[in-house]
């Protein structure tokens, strides 16, 4: 393009410089009475040019040194822009060094330069917090609702953080409160949210909560679930008071959630501490119908219902599906004891032990021989029941 213009600049001043010497011999001839002007053709469109461009010349200085304050106050903004945006990264660069004095430090200047007051103010929170300076970290955070109030999430967020890392969960909560107003599906807000209300030992709350995100994706099944059991187990153990809370506690949670082994074993125990040891082999028995839990059935032998038999049918009716169980093995051992089946006790229990040594079927076994006045036996599998569990120790 700029070629293309030069090629016409140089064919236009060819035309020009032929039409001059053509009107070499031409006069123009001015009158403004009582003078008179007598000037050659070409001498007359030069000054006119000249006098042209130096019209422009002067229009243009003029315009230029009219707008002069404008130019430098931008120029000045621009510079003091540039300088806020580079103690900002400056900021950031030392913050996430480490170098918290510095992170504080540049933030603050970068506040003061009015560069993104909403960021920096929350990372010189952030710096004040990790040195401990919590009345510097609240001062960053007030600066920051007052030079950025259209901009609250970010400084909301970070309090609410910073609260929680502090185990002020109930202010948190607060201020997490405030956040679900303005944003009612922030994803981070309801991270948050769930970290304070496990601290504030809100179990239902964090249920819900972990429902929601999971359904969202925002974690992963696994830990879904393990939340999920750590807060039913919480609650079952707030609720332990009396038979009549725990039942009330037990039926509240989803069927499906009630036959996880982990779960139903902490209720099990808790039903059996208060005497309720009917309630607590149904629990154990729906659980075990629905998925195999060895810690489950060793409280099944531990447990004993108004008919032991009935419970030796049910444990037997596990056994080809479980045969090298040696958990089962035990548990059977110990009801057929109960009840002084002392042949298959005897035959369980040494099967429990051939399948897996416990100090619990030594012990077992020794109890057994000794009823059985065969306390030879009885001693060996004493000693031995003592050296695993001094083993485990």
């Amino acid at each position: 393009m700029k070629g293309l213009f030069w090629i016409l600049a140089i064919f236009g001043l060819a035309v020009a410089f032929t039409l001059a010497g053509k009107n070499s011999a031409s006069y123009v001839v001015l009158v403004y009475p009582p003078y008179r002007a007598e000037l050659t053709l070409n001498l007359l469109i030069a000054m006119l040019a000249a006098a042209f461009f130096l019209s422009y010349g002067v229009l243009r200085l003029a315009i230029h040194t009219w707008r002069l304050p404008a130019y430098v106050r931008a120029f000045r903004q621009e510079r003091h822009r540039e300088q806020g945006r580079q103690t900002m990264l400056d900021g950031l660069k030392a913050f996430f060094e480490g170098r918290y004095v510095k992170a504080e430090k540049f933030a603050s200047s970068a506040m003061e330069l009015q560069e993104s007051p909403a960021i920096n103010a929350a990372v010189a929170a952030r710096a004040a917090h990790e040195l401990r300076a919590y009345v510097r970290r609240d001062e960053y955070l007030l600066r920051a609702e007052r030079l950025a109030p259209d901009e609250p999430l970010a400084r909301l967020i970070t309090q609410a953080d910073l609260l929680i890392d502090q185990r002020h969960y109930q202010s948190a909560l607060s201020v997490l409160k405030t956040v679900h107003e303005l944003a009612p599906k922030h994803l981070t807000a309801m991270k948050l949210e769930l970290k304070a209300q496990q601290l504030a030992k809100n179990w239902d709350q964090v249920i819900s909560l972990v429902s929601q995100l999971e359904k969202r994706g925002a974690i992963e099944a696994t830990q879904a679930e393990q939340l999920k059991i750590n807060a039913h187990m919480e609650n079952l153990k707030r609720c332990a008071r009396d038979s009549q809370s725990l039942k009330a506690c037990w039926l509240k949670m989803p069927a499906d959630e009630r036959l996880i082994g982990k779960i139903a074993h902490a209720a099990a125990h808790y039903f059996i501490k208060l005497d309720d040891c009917q309630t607590a082999l149904e629990i154990i028995e729906q659980s075990l119908d629905k998925q195999w839990d060895s810690d489950l059935i060793k409280l099944y032998g531990l447990c004993l219902g108004k008919d032991v038999l009935k419970q030796i049918d049910r444990a037997e009716k596990w056994l080809p599906s479980h045969a090298r169980d040696a958990a089962l093995l035990l548990t059977l051992g110990s009801l057929c004891t109960r009840q002084a089946l002392w042949g298959k006790a005897q035959s369980y229990l040494e099967a429990s032990l051939s399948v897996e040594p416990s100090s619990e079927a030594h012990n077992a076994l020794a109890k057994q021989l000794e009823k059985m006045q065969r306390l030879d036996e009885a001693c060996k599998h004493y000693r031995l029941s003592l050296e695993l569990a001094l083993r485990k120790d």
